[in-house]
């Protein structure tokens, strides 16, 4: 993963030297490459090599650390810290943080319209692109943070709370999911199974997400804790207190790993990164 993100982040016009540097400060600064890895396992549990998922596996990381760059703006999230080190605009100043968020994004189309790097069929490139761009605009991810950021403050019941987070952070979970199932060659019934799995287990990260900032480690996490409180934000902590909420996520794991009771083996990566996000300290 880091070899080909280095490729891409060097294929990068150089001109100012700032907005290369910027965009790799953020994309190697220590993430966990969770979406990438949820593509490339559920690729294999299709019986699809590596190489006709690494592509969009890359463009998925490149949109999440986007997003990470934009929610710690000012304007957004206002965080100093991220992964253990400065944010971007603390290191490169708001405007470059800005422009090298719309670079990794932008680049991550490019990514995946440029057909040589793929091995799936055309038509399969294009149905994941498509996705991709759903997941992570207006229908997805950028529509539930501009949900997040209107509920601040404000009293959200259970029903909104879940639509917030199957948006904001479950809809890419549940794509990078689908997308490796669908460039590994899956059939109907292997696709439909897997984005009941990544749905289950996108909503169940976000839960953990919520627990860890009640009672995680600030150093392992690598940011403050209890920011969500600070913020006025509504939680599954907040809702419905930690107990319930990891009662919740272990409900939530449960049915993710049912839904892979038609796959061999090959699926024990998926069954193994479900019990990790709910076992997780950062």
């Amino acid at each position: 993963m880091d070899e080909y993100l280095r490729e891409i982040i060097d294929s990068v016009d150089n001109s100012s030297g700032s907005l290369r540097r910027a965009m790799s400060y953020s994309i190697f600064a220590g993430g966990k490459r969770i979406r990438p890895i949820f593509a490339i396992a559920a690729c294999e549990a299709v019986g699809g090599p590596l190489d006709q998922v690494l592509p969009a596996a890359c463009a998925l990381e490149l949109i999440h650390t986007y997003s990470l760059i934009h929610d710690d703006l000012p304007a957004m999230d206002d965080d100093d810290y991220r992964r253990g080190v400065l944010t971007n605009h603390k290191v490169f100043g708001e405007a470059t943080a800005i422009l090298a968020g719309d670079a990794l994004l932008t680049k991550a189309f490019e990514v995946l319209a440029d057909g040589r790097r793929f091995t799936s069929p055309p038509d399969a490139i294009l149905k994941v692109t498509s996705e991709i761009a759903r997941a992570a605009g207006d229908s997805g991810m950028v529509g539930g943070q501009m949900i997040d950021m209107e509920s601040e403050h404000r009293d959200i019941d259970m029903d909104m709370l879940t639509n917030l987070h199957r948006k904001k952070t479950g809809a890419l979970i549940t794509v990078s999911v689908r997308s490796g199932a669908i460039l590994g060659g899956g059939d109907e019934n292997q696709v439909e199974r897997l984005s009941e799995y990544g749905g289950c287990v996108g909503l169940a990260f976000q839960i953990s997400d919520d627990i860890l900032d009640v009672v995680g480690d600030q150093e392992k996490m690598g940011k403050k804790t209890g920011m969500d409180e600070a913020r006025g934000k509504k939680t599954y902590t907040s809702l419905l207190g930690l107990d319930e909420s990891r009662k919740r996520s272990r409900e939530l794991i449960n049915r993710a790993i049912d839904a892979l009771s038609s796959f061999d083996g090959r699926a024990e990566a998926l069954r193994a990164i479900g019990e990790y996000v709910i076992e997780r300290q950062a």
